[in-house]
């Protein structure tokens, strides 16, 4: 595991919840995610393993052949204690710009403020003449596929967006970013070894997007089996045969500094959900 305790730190520039640092590690830059000590305490608003989940929710992108940020998982000691920490490589260059989606929303239909709410944000991607909206939709709608399986509870409009090349003009579909808030990042393994098979199951069918659809949060399973948004329906064909299960699993098997216990608790919720998207695949090729 890479030790960033003497790693360059330079002046950072990254918003979010988490406590962060931003350092040089072999002359690129990386946004460095801490567990929140406050927070990992009282256990009311962040997240305790969240650099397992934004390690390993971004492989699993990877693995499906989705771009997406390179993550290190890594220590940091501070104050004489370890952490865990998950290094996420700025993917930005001197020529590059990220413009999350919140920016976008922001100027686009004046006369209301845009969330969270689905069609809304349909409605920015369609309207804004800078953007290829059809090559962004397909975008989005795999990213929705994949969030889906790993339960990803915070895709909202800071955490996914834009790549603006300065020179050319160009806008494409960022690099998949942040991820931590999948895989049930506020669970410990006490917690874990005391579920029960109903509480697995419940788990897997009960996890929400925050996008909403008439104001409510989105469960993932529900939305995919209506299979009511042919777009959404179009992103199941192309991603499904692109999961290779057996690979995702390998790859959380083989990391070393995460329990047994987590590791099983990983897959199981996993496969979970990738056999009820098989079985909704299948029913589209039938």
């Amino acid at each position: 595991m890479i030790d960033f305790t003497n790693a360059k730190e330079v002046f950072n520039n990254y918003k979010g919840s988490e406590k962060k640092k931003t350092l040089v590690y072999n002359k690129k830059r990386y946004l460095v995610k801490f567990p929140d000590p406050i927070r990992e305490k009282n256990k009311n608003i962040s997240y305790i393993n969240n650099a397992y989940s934004e390690y390993i929710g971004s492989n699993i992108f990877k693995i499906i052949g989705i771009d997406t940020q390179n993550t290190i998982l890594g220590k940091y000691e501070y104050n004489g204690k370890e952490k865990i920490v998950c290094a996420c490589e700025d993917f930005t260059t001197d020529e590059s710009k990220l413009y999350e989606f919140e920016n976008l929303a922001l100027s686009t239909n004046l006369d209301k403020k845009i969330e969270t709410e689905l069609d809304d944000i349909i409605e920015a991607i369609n309207e804004n003449k800078m953007l290829n909206s059809k090559e962004i939709m397909e975008k989005f709608w795999d990213m929705f596929i994949v969030d889906s399986l790993i339960g990803n509870t915070d895709r909202d409009n800071g955490n996914w967006g834009f790549i603006l090349n300065k020179e050319t003009g160009t806008i494409v579909f960022s690099s998949i970013y942040d991820c931590g808030s999948c895989l049930n990042p506020m669970l410990e393994d006490a917690e874990i070894e005391s579920l029960s098979a109903a509480d697995i199951n419940n788990i897997v069918v009960n996890c929400y997007s925050c996008l909403k659809e008439n104001g409510k949060k989105i469960n993932y399973m529900t939305y995919l089996k209506q299979m009511k948004n042919e777009e959404c329906n179009k992103a199941i064909e192309r991603i499904f045969p692109r999961i290779n299960i057996d690979e995702i699993n390998n790859f959380i098997n083989n990391i070393e500094c995460i329990s047994n216990t987590r590791k099983n608790f990983y897959m199981s919720i996993i496969n979970k959900r990738y056999k009820i998207i098989k079985k909704i695949y299948n029913s589209m090729c039938l």
